[in-house]
């Protein structure tokens, strides 16, 4: 009866954890339904296993049960591959084990009583599982998409831990006195390891926010700075055409006492173009993505990029503007560079952006190049180093809970965005 109410509690909270652990590539509801189908299935073939094995074969053979049917289920729903998903299948053991030995530790000392053992393994896992969403899982996620490096070496070291508590050491957790005392400490100094690791991931997730609002603050100060040469240029001119004026009227009285009405007419309309020409352009009343939208509009038009642009924005927005702004400059830089492999009479840019009920966008542009998409629906660099804007866009997207959607569609490239 224990022991089956061991490995079946296990088998539940494996999957449990594998669900906390795991960033799907499909819906939260259907990734919580597969999984909820193999938790069935694995709860069956492991309680097939008590009824026709001796204790000791089935706890042996129960970590195969659980853990070849883990790393199948991660590898088929999780996004991440490599030693990524590895890590994500340790760390699901990690926790595991620990909740299980630490309990089993409780359980022995009780004089091997079943509801104190119940009791603390529920209290152990509500209090992990409770540790896991509150803080670990959203640093979780994060180092996995930002570090690209090193977790060959972090993965080493945990597989380590798995290979020695699982089946190096020989007896189970609250039956033999050996490893009831053995395990939990083994399992006390990985959590110690992990706890390291968890630091330093912090460390670079500080370093990362660090970099992102510097990264914000460059591009405020780029486009504002940017913005404020161009009023400059503009008052400049306007005020030396206000120079002009006193010789103009003379010139345009002269012409009206000759009689000659049409050359003081062709004379004004002359005047009034280059004042209109010399009109600064505000796109919208947010003062950062004014400054970014008339940069890149600015690059495109003279690298002979056609700009048709439709921007209504309030003075204010529901979203941070430094980083709504960081969204927008990827998206005109990758559909200005995808422009310039188009000859000149087909390159243009599409801009589409309104504040109310909430904030769209919508940028396309004509491509000529092939797009993939990845299971995400997220364009494919196709060179190494390219492909950033769409990660920093993605990242935006998780971080406010907004929706945006990449698609090729007869030859035009869309990005649309709502928030």
């Amino acid at each position: 009866m224990v022991e089956l109410f061991i490995m079946e509690y296990l088998t539940v909270l494996y999957m449990i954890m594998a669900f906390l652990f795991m960033d799907s590539q499909y819906s939260r509801r259907r990734t919580l339904f597969i999984v909820s189908c193999v938790t069935l299935l694995l709860m069956a073939a492991i309680a097939l296993l008590h009824r026709v094995v001796d204790r000791d074969a089935a706890f042996w053979i129960f970590a195969m049960t659980i853990h070849i049917p883990l790393i199948l289920l991660l590898f088929t729903l999780s996004r991440f591959r490599g030693w990524r998903l590895i890590f994500q299948q340790l760390s699901v053991v990690l926790f595991c084990t620990l909740i299980h030995h630490i309990s089993g530790l409780i359980y022995y000392l009780s004089g091997s009583r079943f509801w104190v053992l119940v009791l603390s393994c529920a209290v152990l896992s509500a209090w992990v599982i409770w540790f896991l969403v509150r803080f670990l899982r959203p640093l979780f996620f994060q180092i996995l998409l930002e570090l690209h490096r090193g977790w060959w070496l972090i993965c080493l070291v945990m597989a380590a831990y798995y290979i020695i508590a699982v089946y190096l050491i020989p007896g189970y957790a609250g039956f033999d006195p050996r490893s009831t005392f053995i395990k939990p400490a083994i399992g006390l100094m990985m959590l110690g390891v992990y706890s390291i690791l968890m630091f330093f991931f912090t460390n670079i997730k500080n370093e990362m926010e660090i970099r992102h609002n510097a990264q914000i603050s460059a591009l405020q100060l780029s486009a504002l700075q940017s913005r404020m040469e161009a009023v400059k240029a503009a008052e400049h001119a306007i005020c030396t055409e206000r120079h002009d004026l006193r010789h103009r009227l003379q010139a345009v009285a002269e012409l009206v006492a000759r009689g000659d009405k049409d050359a003081a007419l062709d004379f004004l309309d002359a005047a009034q173009k280059r004042l209109d020409d010399q009109k600064e352009i505000r796109w919208c009343r947010p003062p950062v993505l004014d400054a970014v939208f008339s940069s890149y509009f600015d690059q495109a038009q003279n690298q002979g990029i056609s700009v048709e642009a439709k921007i209504s924005l309030a003075d204010t927005l529901s979203v941070n503007e430094g980083e709504l702004a960081i969204v927008v400059a990827n998206a005109l830089e990758n559909a200005i560079h995808a422009n310039l492999a188009l000859p000149l009479e087909q390159r243009e840019i599409r801009c589409k952006m309104v504040g109310t009920p909430g904030v769209m966008l919508e940028i396309s542009n004509p491509c000529a190049a092939t797009v993939t998409f990845d299971s995400n629906g997220l364009p494919v660099a196709q060179r190494e180093g390219h492909g950033m804007g769409v990660q920093s866009i993605s990242a935006f997207c998780r971080k406010t809970g907004a929706v945006c959607q990449f698609g090729l569609t007869g030859g035009w490239f869309r990005l649309r965005l709502v928030l």
